[in-house]
């Protein structure tokens, strides 16, 4: 199937900054400056016109019986309560429905349920839920100590809400679940998942609506150890289960993406250069990706190919994935990207530079999955891209289509990426690679590692009693070395005859003898704490106040 072929915004030649489709593709509204429009895409026939020439954002609801459209707040001397910047109009009448003060543009627009039965919003942090579009009425409040966010479930009913309370005065931070309408009681929440260090979350629910993934980030890393601050994911499911996704790497949590299966996720995580990993609803790893220059995952809708890209201040790698073989069909590379969509029909990518991110060299590509350059864009020197919206169409519109791996043919070819040279100081140039000579570790993939064939003919079960085997195998080895080990530095217990002298030098081999496991613990890999690494220093210091104590004996 040949790609959509791009046009203006509905023939509309003025500058637009923003545009969007009702969930089915069937309308197309923008605002250009002066109105809002809105067409119906077969025959570009006007639908509405609406005169709002200050128009920042517009969205439709998911029957498109309603169009939200925000503006920035602004109040003058005069009018010092401003006007409602937050409008909801009727799409067959014309008429708006209701209008509300929404100062921030994180948040705008309400949450409908996929049948607009209930739509919500956050007002001073509180959950005020409205049904069937009247907005006059209040049907149901949800107020916790202190909701800051919430994300209301996909589908139709019975719909479900998550939502996340910071914590207070050194309390944790939780995150819970509820359906619709059921918010008293102590019982009431489906799952409740509690956790300190989280400044703002992200919550997203999988196509199913039966759980949530939680990403708690903080803005500054108390350690020192990254300024991008640290994050956690967890796992909340409506059956009650929680737990938090075991991460082996360090670093930032770049991206995370539900399959839309619903049964599995994708996360990209680590420094760089960043991990990638398959987990299931157990979240226990399935298929690890090893590292790259990567940090966002982009599943197709029919979540049969998985693309793991580097975008941003990264070079614009892009690896696409058989997800059902584990297998790379192609590694194409779009330098500049500040933007990265599937289209509906799970067959082509688009890939983009807009303003404000990038001012320059703004256009758009139009890829095959396989790696080969179908359309091509370049906006004009002087002119700006702003946004590149692919069609939306109904599910079910295009079935899964088995994955092919030669590349479309194309006049405009391939953009493979090359293999990057690493960069080797001077003094390294006329000597053979080492591993100690690479700046960074490299980690293939799970079935390219060697011995990896012998490893995919194990079953499940004997992967998972090898793995029990290891880990007994290593806790015998540290537990003998605990054993053995000679703890030279602590001489033998005496007592001098002075209750406070021996009180005083217990407390001191007590210290010492804590700074002694410390050491173990590092040399057995765990990585150590501020405040661990500063006791293990004072163990000299330590040893003298002890040889001192005892020269009294």
């Amino acid at each position: 199937m040949a790609p959509p072929t791009p046009h203006l915004a509905g023939g509309d030649t003025r500058p637009s900054k923003h545009v969007a489709f009702s969930n089915d593709g069937s309308l197309f509204g923008w605002c250009n400056g002066e109105k809002v429009s809105v067409v119906k895409v077969t025959d570009g026939t006007l639908v509405r016109s609406f005169d709002l020439p200050k128009t920042s954002f517009l969205e439709f609801s998911p029957q498109k019986k309603v169009l939200a459209t925000w503006h920035q707040y602004t109040k003058t001397q005069d009018d010092p309560q401003g006007d409602a910047n937050l409008q909801l109009w009727d799409l067959q009448s014309g008429k708006c429905i209701k209008t509300f003060y929404q100062k921030k543009a994180d948040g705008w627009c309400p949450s409908w349920a996929q049948d607009e039965s209930i739509a919500v919003r956050n007002v001073n942090n509180e959950l005020h839920f409205f049904e069937d579009n009247n907005f006059e009425t209040i049907a149901n409040k949800l107020h916790l100590q202190k909701v800051s966010e919430y994300a209301l479930s996909p589908g139709s009913k019975p719909c479900k809400v998550a939502v996340y309370v910071p914590g207070v005065k050194g309390g944790p931070s939780f995150v819970r679940l509820y359906q619709y309408p059921n918010f008293g009681g102590p019982t009431a929440a489906l799952a409740n998942k509690s956790f300190f260090k989280a400044d703002r979350v992200t919550m997203l629910w999988n196509a199913k609506a039966s759980a949530v993934l939680v990403t708690a980030s903080t803005e500054v890393d108390k350690t020192g150890a990254s300024y991008y601050g640290e994050q956690t994911l967890h796992y909340l499911a409506t059956n009650g289960e929680s737990a938090v996704v075991q991460l082996p790497k360090n670093g930032p949590i770049y991206d995370v993406a539900w399959s839309p299966s619903s049964i599995e996720f994708c996360v990209v995580y680590g420094f760089m250069p960043a991990k990638a990993t398959v987990f299931n609803l157990k979240c226990d790893p399935v298929f690890d990706f090893g590292t790259g220059p990567r940090n966002a995952a982009f599943y197709s809708p029919q979540g049969h190919i998985l693309v793991l890209a580097g975008f941003g201040n990264l070079q614009g790698h892009m690896e696409v994935w058989d997800i059902k073989k584990y297998k790379q069909i192609s590694k194409p590379q779009a330098a500049d990207s500040t933007h990265f969509s599937w289209c509906p029909d799970g067959e082509h990518i688009v890939t983009a530079t807009c303003s404000p991110r990038l001012r320059v060299c703004n256009g758009f590509k139009i890829w095959h999955y396989t790696g080969t350059v179908l359309y091509k864009k370049d906006v004009p020197s002087g002119s700006e891209l702003w946004e590149v919206v692919w069609q939306p169409s109904p599910p079910g519109t295009f079935p899964e289509k088995p994955v092919k791996y030669q590349a479309a043919p194309s006049e405009l070819g391939s953009t493979e990426a090359k293999p990057a040279q690493a960069y080797r100081p001077p003094a390294l140039r006329n000597k053979p690679v080492t591993a100690s000579a690479k700046l960074h570790e490299e980690e293939l993939p799970q079935n390219m590692k060697p011995g990896a064939a012998g490893d995919k003919q194990m079953s499940k079960a004997a992967l998972k009693n090898q793995k029990k085997r290891e880990a007994k195998k290593a806790a015998k080895q540290v537990c003998c070395k605990c054993i053995c080990k000679p703890i030279t530095s602590i001489p033998p217990a005496a007592t001098s005859g002075d209750p406070e002298l021996d009180k005083k030098i217990k407390n001191v081999k007590k210290k010492l003898k804590a700074i002694e496991e410390l050491k173990e613990q590092q040399a057995a890999g765990k990585p150590m704490q501020k405040n661990q690494i500063e006791k293990m220093q004072k163990e000299s210091q330590l040893l003298k106040e002890l040889e001192d104590l005892e020269l009294g004996l």
